[in-house]
């Protein structure tokens, strides 16, 4: 009898696990970069507001960085398909390791719940250099040895360095590195000549003198900073910018993944997440799931056509 009663209590236990409302348990939000960065501000931002929708939801961030990104992202696709691991991508290197082979994940492996913020790139150097334009740094790269920190191989950092190598026929000791808090480090330590990094990891640092950004690669002047001179404008056809978004596993149950979507919605348009994000310099960049696909999807038919011509 009392075998019975205890099997009884075990399979309600398991029925009631099984359908048990979600979220039930903490949710995992992965970040696959070191505590710090841009892309970790931008998680804890989201968690902050998240609370305010999901009252009774416990979430932690999970650093997991390396490879640029590449360890973060396999993670990501490795955990339970149950809704308890979110994770934040980051552009280019998501589908970069992709189409360089390192990757063991598709794009199809993940739902896109939607993108975050975008990040355009820079080019920086340490305050005290002699380096203040574009023109200066191909001087000096033609003159000696220049060291380029980079966040990884196959990184937004690292494609806008060879575009620029590309475009001027100078070659740079590239330095990869495993993330802006490195980079940020080598520029004020003055321990790299430049670094190719993205405008949020150093805008503080530009505007209180201790760096000196000498050009935005992008189309145009950003508001925020409209000092700083764009690649086009000094005559280098350079552009490169970053996206983070958010992924499940793509076998997450749909109701469970419009959940998520919904909250991912609520928290892009909610006014405080909206102000915390500006005053930290994350540029908020909102696309829902199925046009940030596509985007994914262009950036990896780009890359591609990039790395048949260069490999790396």
């Amino acid at each position: 009898m009392k075998k019975v009663l205890s099997t009884l209590v075990l399979g309600a236990l398991v029925i009631t696990g099984a359908f048990a409302e979600y979220p039930s348990k903490t949710i995992k939000l992965v970040v696959p970069s070191k505590a710090g960065g841009s892309t970790d501000t931008t998680a804890r931002l989201f968690i902050d507001t998240a609370k305010k929708y999901w009252k009774n939801a416990d979430f932690v961030v999970v650093n997991k960085p390396g490879a640029g990104g590449l360890i973060g992202f396999s993670y990501e696709q490795r955990q339970k398909p149950d809704g308890y691991t979110i994770g934040l991508m980051f552009t280019p290197q998501f589908v970069a390791h992709i189409v360089s082979k390192k990757a063991k994940y598709t794009l199809d492996d993940f739902k896109i719940i939607g993108n975050l913020a975008q990040d355009p790139g820079i080019v920086v150097v340490n305050a005290k250099s002699e380096v203040k334009t574009l023109d200066d740094l191909v001087r000096l790269a033609k003159s000696k040895t220049v060291t380029a920190a980079v966040n990884g191989i196959g990184s937004d950092d690292f494609l806008a360095a060879k575009q620029f190598e590309a475009q001027t026929g100078v070659k740079f000791n590239l330095l990869p590195t495993k993330g802006s808090t490195e980079q940020k480090t080598a520029i004020l330590g003055n321990h790299v000549d430049v670094a190719f990094m993205n405008l949020s990891q150093m805008l503080a640092n530009h505007k209180a003198g201790k760096a000196r950004i000498i050009a935005i690669l992008d189309m145009k002047r950003a508001e925020v900073a409209p000092d700083i001179p764009t690649s086009v404008e000094q005559n280098y056809d350079v552009l490169m910018t970053a996206t983070r978004g958010m992924v499940i596993r793509n076998d997450v149950k749909k109701e469970i993944a419009d959940k998520i979507r919904e909250l991912y919605m609520q928290v892009i348009k909610d006014p405080d997440f909206q102000a915390k994000a500006k005053k930290s310099f994350i540029f908020l960049d909102p696309r829902p799931g199925d046009e940030y696909r596509k985007y994914l999807e262009k950036l990896q038919a780009d890359i591609q056509r990039v790395y048949d011509k260069t490999p790396w």
